[in-house]
């Protein structure tokens, strides 16, 4: 298989994202033991148990490409990267996930020279399955997790569009954990008529489907919490850049897969947006 084709890629990985998501609804259902990690995140069972049945699927799908991993590189196993590798976050969102409010992500990212170029993200407790399918198109699909499909031309798929804002306003996401007053500021520099709030990288999936135009993080992320999701959003039509408006790029080995501030937008940077800075 190539690992360009993103149609049998995605169709490899789907039984795995599956059934982790069953996993993880399971526990989504039950008691959710909490832990913390070095950093003092929460990490449960279901964030462990998933990342072992996704890395299993892209070991068998792409052998030999690396795959970095939010858990693994918690435990301190973070491989060597080269020209493609992958970014995994068995569970984005375990805030969201503790607190039961559905909004939370499986993320599956393939990095292509620092851009992201192939995104997969499964929303279990939605039953909202998001990827690309190829260059420049994205889908998303209705897939509860107890489906026994085996490719994704069994389901039915809507193509993604992002919008044109709104003469009456941007309609701006923030997250639902983790506001902060430099995002509120960064807003304030724009025409927003709304702010909504939701968890995990379905953020960059609802700008994806046109729901809003705008999501500002300034605070600290991961490259596996925004990397495929990313990659929806570039292939619906829309971008993820810096402050500075150059683009989110991935494989930043040195800075611990850090992300810097970045703002996710569904059409064209707002030109009251630019020379922001944290």
């Amino acid at each position: 298989m190539s690992l360009l084709d993103f149609a049998a890629l995605t169709d490899a990985l789907l039984p795995a994202v599956l059934e982790a998501g069953r996993i993880e609804m399971a526990y989504y259902h039950g008691i959710v033991d909490v832990g913390l990690k070095a950093d003092a995140s929460p990490v449960t069972a279901a964030d462990q148990e998933a990342e072992v049945i996704l890395l299993s699927a892209l070991a068998n799908a792409a052998p030999g490409v690396p795959v970095v991993a939010e858990e693994s590189s918690a435990a301190g196993h973070t491989p060597e990267t080269g020209r493609y590798f992958f970014l995994v976050d068995p569970l984005d969102g375990t805030k969201e996930f503790i607190k039961k409010n559905g909004d939370f992500t499986i993320n599956i990212g393939l990095i292509a020279d620092g851009k992201p170029i192939y995104g997969l993200v499964y929303a279990p407790a939605m039953d909202q399955l998001f990827v690309t399918v190829a260059e420049g198109h994205a889908v998303i699909a209705h897939l509860p997790p107890a489906s026994s499909v085996r490719s994704l031309s069994e389901c039915t798929t809507t193509r993604l569009h992002t919008r044109q804002p709104s003469l009456g306003g941007l309609v701006a996401l923030e997250s639902r954990s983790h506001r902060s007053a430099a995002t509120e500021a960064f807003l304030s520099r724009l025409p927003v008529a709304e702010v909504r709030s939701a968890g995990s990288s379905i953020k960059f999936c609802m700008i994806a489907r046109g729901e809003a135009d705008l999501y500002p993080r300034i605070g600290p992320t991961s490259e596996w919490d925004t990397a495929a999701a990313h990659a929806v959003l570039n292939a619906a039509g829309g971008s993820v850049v810096q402050l500075d408006g150059s683009p989110l790029v991935y494989g930043k080995a040195a800075a611990k897969y850090l992300n810097p501030h970045f703002v996710a937008w569904g059409s064209t940077p707002h030109p009251l947006a630019s020379g922001t800075s944290a």
